[in-house]
């Protein structure tokens, strides 16, 4: 609708007009009013009840739970004992130590 030329606007406006003087028309003859239909409808949105949603949630719950209930339960963490934790902690600084070492021998 952009690319239209000024001759084509004032086409369109006089159709529209005529539309407007035959709508006027039909409201003589008739008595009543009619509406232009409208150009482009837009659809009604759908609305669902509280005991829809409801019901979906508890549904969406349910196969959750079946597929939780399907897989074995977490294992609990393992906590590591102090004399451990320093072993390894050793361990590393001495690897690291090494690696420093070699490091510098190479230069």
């Amino acid at each position: 609708m952009i690319n239209l030329t000024p001759h084509q606007l004032r086409t369109a406006a006089d159709i529209q007009e005529k539309i407007q003087a035959l709508e006027a028309e039909l409201n003589n003859i008739l008595g009543a009013t009619v509406e232009a239909a409208p150009v482009k409808a837009t659809p009604k949105k759908r609305k669902m009840s509280a005991a829809g949603k409801a019901a979906i949630a508890a549904a969406a719950r349910a196969r959750w739970a079946k597929y939780r209930a399907g897989k074995p339960g977490k294992t609990p963490k393992r906590k590591l004992s102090a004399a451990a934790k320093a072993r390894l902690s050793a361990l590393a600084k001495a690897r690291w130590a090494k690696v420093k070492r070699a490091g510098k021998n190479k230069l």
